[in-house]
Order: C-alpha cells, then structure tokens, then sequence
C-alpha cells in the first residue's frame, strides 16, 4: 500500500465557487483530454485510496501541496526549482486546470500531479505526516460577513491539513486583502497545532526567495495595494 494514502470515508463538503470559465482554446482542450489523464489524481469522493507516486519519481525527496493553485504559474515555478519534490495541485476551476497544464507542456514539467476537485477530499485521503510543506496563495477573500463560512482557512480545515503535514512542515498562505489577513491570523493564532515564524514586519511584508510573485500579487501591486506573506509550521507532535 502506498504510505502517502489514507483508507478513511469521507464526509460531504459543500462546495462554493465557480468551475468553469470562458471556452477554453483548441489547445487547451486537447491538454485536458490528453495530458491531464495521465497527471490526475484519482480518487472517490468519499472512499478513497488514491496512487501518488508513479515510477519516474527516482529521486523522491517530499511531497508538497498546493491548494487553489489558479493558473499554475507558481505551481510551476516550484516544481522547475524544486525537481526531487513531487507536488501536488489542487484546482477545480478548469481554465486553471488547463492553464497548468500548458506550463507543464511548454516547461517539460514532470513532477506535478493535480486533483481537479475539492481539496478537502485529498487532504482526507493522504497518509497522516506525509506533507513537507503547504501552499495557499491568494484564495477567495469571500470578502461579505455572511460568507466568512466560505473561506479555506478555518479551524476545520486547519485540523485535516494539521493530519497531513510532517513535524515542522511549512504552511504559506499570502493574501492582499487585509480582511482575509486579519482572518487567518486569528485562525491559526486559535489553533493549537500552528506557530508563526515571524520575528519583525519584514518577515510577512517581504516573501523569502522561494516565493515568486504571482500575476494575484502583481496585480495588488499594480494598484498600490500590498500583500502579506504568511509562515507557520506544523509543531512536533507529541512523542
């Protein structure tokens, strides 16, 4: 049995945000039929056992994990950097699917795997302390009070990645809505199994080097308006 997969039923999840885009290029749709087949991830909803690692990872070194990863420009980056890391993409959105997929294509990428579907079904399908580091740029701010319910990081959802990540693995989340800031600092401040790393205001004002600048970002600070770059990692367990 594959040591990074967790024979668990799962519970049901509503979901909350769009799947499709604008009509997807000629090109496009041939890397969803072709490519994405042979990167996915599959698993059930609700009864999984899922395969991550195929054969041409020869040099394995961790698996790391990126949720919402949008158009797959920093997924990508990473795993060009990072060659004996497997990562592993999580998107429903399908033009961010398939936005991924051509920087795969085009880069010769070959450690990604993806999961088009509800993060939260993967993170109850992996093995407990099999995640070296989790990545969580710029989601939904869900920014009206009534939708607060809606955003990824809650204390729920922190105890499934909490399960998942290795003794001092790393959580990055980044942000430019000071609202949603606000919100994750107070999560993660209220959960046991998090410290934040920072010492002084540099270190969520500037990214570390391993961090590239995403088009969400760009875009912040095309308007003058700033991002914060969060650090927190998963505290040893008790022994």
């Amino acid at each position: 049995m594959n040591p990074y997969i967790h024979n668990n039923t799962q519970t049901h999840h509503n979901f909350y945000g769009r799947r499709k885009g604008p009509t997807l290029s000629a090109r496009k749709k041939k890397l969803l039929a072709d490519l994405l087949p042979t990167l996915k991830i599959q698993i059930e909803k609700y009864n999984t056992r899922p395969a991550l690692a195929p054969t041409f990872y020869t040099s394995l070194q961790d698996y790391w994990l990126e949720i919402g990863f949008g158009k797959g420009e920093h997924l990508a980056w990473q795993a060009k950097k990072f060659p004996d890391v497997v990562f592993l993409g999580c998107e429903p959105f399908i033009n961010g699917v398939a936005g991924l997929l051509s920087h795969i294509e085009e880069k010769n990428i070959r450690n990604i795997k993806i999961y088009d579907d509800d993060a939260r079904h993967l993170l109850n399908s992996l093995e407990p302390e099999s995640i070296g580091r989790v990545f969580l740029l710029h989601p939904d701010p869900w920014p009206k009070n009534r939708h607060e319910g809606r955003r990824f990081v809650s204390q729920s959802n922190l105890e499934l990645l909490a399960r998942v990540m290795k003794n001092g693995a790393e959580f990055r989340i980044g942000t430019d809505h000071m609202g949603y800031a606000r919100w994750t600092m107070l999560q993660l401040f209220n959960h046991p199994l998090f410290e934040w790393q920072a010492e002084c205001s540099s270190d969520w004002e500037c990214p570390p080097e391993d961090w590239p600048v995403t088009r969400y970002q760009k875009k912040a600070l095309n308007i003058g308006q700033g991002s914060v770059h969060f650090i927190f990692k998963r505290k040893t367990r008790d022994i």
